[in-house]
């Protein structure tokens, strides 16, 4: 017996124009977010103290500390084992345990990069 998929909903024209500038604008405040990250503007601890908006609360943690200067895939890959979490999770879904445990090696990785 097989199951129909679901269907997304029918969107007018105008419906969908908006949804996809919304998309944009969200991508572009995302990107902006890793420039920073990247360039030392913003320091992970400050973006994990934030007070998590809709742009934050969708970024992909891996994405986070890939943005972050000398950490690449696999130092993010064993960041994120060593706390225990999911390559697909994102900042808004962590737990208060895994928040803070990321809290942390920000504040190890910031001190270190200060040394």
């Amino acid at each position: 017996m097989s199951q129909a998929k679901p269907k997304p909903p029918s969107l007018t024209l105008q419906e969908r124009r908006i949804a996809l500038e919304k998309a944009q604008k969200l991508r572009k405040a995302r990107a902006e977010i890793r420039r920073k990250l990247k360039e030392g503007e913003l320091s992970l601890s400050q973006l994990l103290t934030q007070e998590a908006d809709e742009v934050i609360a969708r970024m992909r943690v891996d994405h986070v500390l890939q943005s972050l200067p000398t950490v690449g895939k696999k130092t993010s890959d064993k960041i994120m084992a060593e706390i225990g979490i999911a390559t697909s999770k994102r900042l808004g879904g962590l737990s208060a345990r895994q928040r803070a445990e990321l809290l942390a090696f920000a504040q190890r990785f910031e001190d270190k990069k200060e040394a």
